[in-house]
């Protein structure tokens, strides 16, 4: 520092947390760079790309056409076939101009709580969660609620829960809630959402609804809160079940209100999504029996899971009704996860992530594990699991 010149220093609202899942995945690469055989169960990538139809409207794209800008709020023809989508899939009908192409649902979530809650609003949001959810809610100063749940709600926010913080000081501005969940994988009943819908309408609290996991579920049917509800932020991704996790494209349905003034943030922020992504995207929902049989694979990933790790000793996880996460009590072998993890990455070569990184209070004895890879890949990291725990 020259003398005499004041140290410039980083914002207060980017004092935020780390994504430990991301900071595992930059170890597991630097392993791999250097020659290591990694397993990579840490993050919440698809192993298949996405499906061919889209890779080749990309591409064509590419090869004839001029890339501009679209429209702020996305591409009407991506945006009609999203409300289509919701027809066909929910038997709802939402219009087109509720319908927000946003860059990825990162970009949707940021979009949603600027536009929806002024600073110092309170929000509730499951514990453990999504890590940025709570790190978006801080660098906008806004107040996440923290609510603690388990086995005993479903490890899913409840009614009841927003019935008791609406009473606390200070009150409650919205909830998110997020079904399929991460990173436990459990999800709402139908009879449940709906009686947490009509709590916070009750109470007049926004209720931000994730619901990018759907299209991944094992046995159970997710429901959207649009089936209940025009008054939702509903969000949603390609990343996940579509299998286009760096064509960083998402979405959002809003209520009409919210529509003009999300508009003019993302004409502000980023002008548009990408367009080679949303138009590639529009033949993503004609893929679905190929991916459907992606999902099968998932399916088997998670019996593989569930029959080796109690033999392991590893007996207590969240239900995994959906999404492609395991939430696991480690608690018989350590109650420190983060160095549970780096040891067994240092060790093994099998990177998960630490529980912390989804519940800082009560996460020092659980780890995730993402069974979105290959069958094989997922049966080999059970088997060094194993063997590293017996020693």
């Amino acid at each position: 520092m020259t003398a005499g010149k004041p140290l410039l220093l980083p914002s207060r609202r980017s004092d935020v947390p780390p994504f430990y899942a991301m900071d595992v995945l930059r170890s597991a690469s630097a392993l791999r760079a250097a020659g290591r055989d990694v397993l990579s169960l840490c993050v919440g990538q698809p192993s298949i790309g996405a499906p061919k139809l889209v890779r080749d409207e990309a591409a064509r794209l590419i090869a004839s056409d001029i890339i501009g800008y679209t429209e702020a709020l996305g591409l009407p023809a991506l945006r009609e076939r999203i409300a289509q989508y919701y027809r066909e899939r929910y038997g709802v009908n939402v219009p087109a101009e509720r319908i927000v192409v946003t860059t990825g649902s990162s970009g949707a979530f940021l979009l949603a709580f600027l536009a929806a809650f002024d600073d110092g609003a309170r929000i509730a949001l499951a514990r453990p969660g999504y890590p940025p959810y709570f790190a978006i809610q801080k660098a906008l100063d806004l107040e996440a609620v923290p609510v603690d749940v388990d086995q005993s709600t479903g490890f899913q926010i409840t009614a009841d829960h927003v019935d008791a913080l609406c009473f606390q000081p200070g009150g409650l501005n919205g909830v998110m809630v997020a079904s399929p969940a991460n990173p436990t994988g459990s999800m709402l009943p139908k009879a449940d959402f709906a009686a947490l819908i009509g709590a916070c309408a009750a109470h007049g609290v926004r209720l931000i609804s994730d619901e990018i996991y759907h299209g991944i579920t094992f046995g159970k049917r997710e429901h959207s809160a649009l089936e209940f509800t025009d008054d939702a932020i509903v969000i949603n991704s390609f990343s996940k079940y579509f299998c286009m996790t760096g064509w960083r494209l998402g979405w959002m349905v809003v209520p009409q209100n919210l529509v003009r003034p999300i508009e003019a943030l993302v004409q502000s922020f980023y002008i548009s999504a990408p367009t080679i992504s949303q138009a590639a995207a529009i033949r993503a929902f004609d893929c679905t029996e190929e991916l459907d049989q992606i999902v099968a694979g998932y399916a088997r990933n998670r019996d593989i899971l569930m029959e080796a790790l109690p033999k392991m000793g590893i007996t207590r996880f969240a239900p995994v009704d959906g999404a492609f996460y395991l939430y696991a009590d480690v608690s018989p072998f350590t109650n420190d996860s983060m160095s549970f993890c780096a040891r067994l990455l240092d060790d093994t070569g099998v990177a998960l992530t630490p529980g912390v990184d989804f519940d800082a209070r009560n996460g020092h004895s659980f780890v995730r594990i993402s069974f979105a890879g290959s069958e094989a890949d997922t049966a080999d990291a059970m088997r060094r699991l194993q063997g590293w725990l017996r020693g």
